[in-house]
């Protein structure tokens, strides 16, 4: 049986379901990819660092962090705090890119990804910064070293949106997309539906944990903006990036205008959309008012959906209810499953 050493960047609550996930199904691993995994190293920005080449106890590295937030002494640390470092020194066989999002460059996560494809490393990432801004470059760079490089869980968690396409479309050009992307906006844009100000409306959505502290980053849509450019870079053989695509929030939506639009049996939605225009592939998030009749009137709270429109197989539509963060970590682990399929 074949050993897969993983080195995980960023271990929040992605990254720690997805090792739970790991440890709870080590013999359904074995069983469908006849391998086996461990995690050998973990970087983190404030929590510290490990490196283990023969296994991290991650019992016991999860059990630290929820108790100290914190690593401690059950796990060997690894003294430099640059995650470029543990990189090259872990030697491992994967890196799982969870890094936070830069929505300016992408960074550090695609210099962890080049790191990485420089050592032979395959990558997994749940980071669209990446895909967002370096999607063509990265790729290219990846078939060079022949290694993999899969990103399934960027745009809506652990929903099979890329693997639809590729697996299952065979010979289909991909001629536009739609999609309501930002659990955050939509959370607010519902609340407010219900009377809640818009400032309300936030509060509430931090309350809940939707929200960051400052929200700007899904607010002014810049969130949606790196989805819309990920689907198309990856769908569409785009060249987009969150700056390119033409991009508005929903800061200045007014209650009278959601009330109003309810009145008249619509609802306003932000709205992402990848199309050609005179042959050129162009991005656009913006609130749109939605008809009473339409599939996107009922897309509440954090439910996401995504509709593909192609040239031989017509729009299809695919809608993820209410997802938490185990269906993060399974598109993270869909993604392993799938690499140790094609090591085989």
């Amino acid at each position: 049986m074949n050993t897969l050493n993983l080195c995980l960047i960023g271990f929040g609550n992605a990254g720690r379901a997805f090792c739970e996930m790991i440890m709870k199904n080590e013999k359904e691993i074995n069983q469908l990819t006849g391998n086996q995994v461990k995690v050998t190293a973990i970087a983190t920005g404030s929590k510290g660092c490990l490196l283990n080449k023969e296994g991290i106890d991650l019992k016991n590295a999860l059990n630290e962090i929820d108790t100290y937030e914190k690593f401690l002494s059950s796990n060997p640390s690894y003294t430099s705090s640059k995650a470029i470092d543990l990189i090259q020194d872990s030697t491992a066989d994967v890196l799982i890119e969870l890094s936070t999002l830069s929505i300016a460059d992408g960074q550090p996560a695609i210099q962890h990804i080049e790191t990485a494809f420089s050592q032979n490393m395959h990558v997994i990432t749940g980071n669209k910064g990446p895909i967002a801004w370096a999607f063509k470059r990265l790729s290219k760079l990846a078939a060079d070293h022949q290694v993999q490089f899969l990103y399934e869980t960027t745009v809506m968690d652990g929903t099979p949106v890329f693997n639809m396409v590729r697996e299952t479309l065979t010979g289909c050009k991909i001629l536009s997309f739609k999609g309501i992307l930002n659990s955050t906006t939509n959370f607010i844009l519902e609340q407010m539906e219900k009377g809640e100000t818009y400032e309300s409306a936030v509060i509430s959505a931090q309350k809940q944990g939707f929200a960051e502290a400052d929200p700007t980053m899904d607010t002014e849509g810049w969130d949606a903006a790196a989805k819309t450019a990920a689907i198309a870079n990856v769908l569409m053989n785009g060249d987009l990036n969150p700056e390119s695509v033409d991009r508005t929030g929903i800061t200045n939506v007014t209650a009278s205008e959601i009330k109003s639009a309810f009145l008249s049996g619509k609802k306003i939605k932000l709205i992402c959309e990848g199309y050609y225009e005179h042959n050129e592939i162009k991005g656009k998030v913006s609130p749109c008012k939605i008809d009473s009749n339409d599939i996107y009137y009922n897309i509440d709270a954090t439910s996401s959906i995504l509709s593909i429109t192609t040239d031989l197989m017509g729009t299809l539509s695919i809608l993820e209810h209410a997802p938490e963060i185990q269906q993060t970590a399974y598109g993270i682990y869909s993604d392993l499953l799938t690499l140790l399929k094609r090591l085989r």
